[in-house]
């Protein structure tokens, strides 16, 4: 039996601004979705990916590196090329995140008139994060100085009018990862110990500062292949709080099972721990609860590769 590892997180309650859906105007807005038939803005998992390969560079080198200066994307093997044999060297985010090369056909109608592609899918699956709590349709009004932004300035020096929608809340996303179906299954560890480190998580050049680590982590380590607990948290009071009623419905059902479960709480004396406790979950602080996950994924993998 294979073993799956799951998570679900939950983000300290922060401001949200700049996360670019389409701009309206001058109006510089959210993405949003119907969350149980509310607006609830959301970040998706493509900027969530692209701060964790930050991340994971600080444990193994990446494939894919950011160039500020260049605005660009810089490759070590944007072939691919050490996936085609067996030892050949591959690259944590490559392992983790996958990757996709796609070659059009080099003559239209001809005899190899097909493209080819070379595809590896992600082994760490992301989920969209989600608000916990409903967007109100906060919007700042701004106003940039004189010659502040050139590119904006139509005529004259008068100030520049803008605005921008806010949001005041924690997000909430999941990930599903199945460390056999890695390359180096060392890296299941790694990308379980940077998913528990992430900081600022999209935006654009003026990145707002919204910490993605953590607050509150459930980390489920099964035989089961599905997770079962996905979005498993709600706020009965706007934010201030979170709990996880979701999580114990599925345990009083015995479809999860406590000894599978690591929680990390920013607040271990909280009713959310308090309630967890009491079904023989075992619930630490966030970061020794991250310790914990990736110490008991290393022993499992080990004993594994030892039978």
């Amino acid at each position: 039996m294979s073993l799956h590892v799951f998570a679900n997180f939950v983000t300290p309650f922060g401001t949200a601004a700049n996360n670019r859906a389409e701009t309206e105007g001058n109006i510089t807005t959210l993405q949003k979705l119907l969350w149980h038939g509310e607006t609830h803005s959301t970040v998706s998992a493509e900027a969530i990916r692209f701060a964790l390969r930050r991340r994971l560079g600080a444990a193994e080198k990446t494939n894919r590196t950011w160039d500020e200066a260049a605005r660009a994307n810089v490759w070590d093997d944007h072939q691919f090329k050490g996936w085609a044999t067996e030892k050949g060297k591959t690259f944590i985010d490559d392992d983790l995140l996958g990757y996709m090369i796609a070659e059009a056909a080099k003559e239209e109608g001809g005899d190899d008139g097909k493209g080819s592609a070379k595809v590896r899918r992600a082994v760490l699956e992301v989920t969209r994060a989600v608000s916990l709590t409903p967007w109100a349709g906060d919007v700042t009004f701004n106003a940039a100085s004189p010659g502040a932004t050139p590119s904006a300035q139509k005529k004259g020096s008068n100030p520049v009018p803008y605005g921008t929608e806010v949001h005041a809340t924690r997000y909430q996303y999941g990930i599903a990862l199945t460390p056999e179906r890695l390359r180096d299954k060392s890296r299941a560890a790694k990308a379980i110990h940077a998913l528990c480190n992430l900081g600022t998580v999209a935006g654009n050049h003026g990145r707002f500062l919204f910490d993605f680590s953590p607050e509150v982590v459930v980390i489920r380590l099964t035989q089961d292949p599905a997770p079962r607990f996905l979005y498993c948290f709600d706020t009965p009071d706007d934010g201030k709080t979170v709990h996880a009623k979701n999580l114990i419905d599925r345990l009083n059902a015995e479809d999860i099972k406590a000894d599978e479960l690591i929680v990390g709480a920013a607040d271990t004396g909280s009713a959310l721990a308090a309630g967890l406790k009491a079904k023989n979950v075992n619930v630490l602080g966030v970061v020794k609860a991250c310790e914990k996950a990736v110490a008991v994924i290393n022993e499992r993998l080990d004993h594994k590769s030892q039978e």
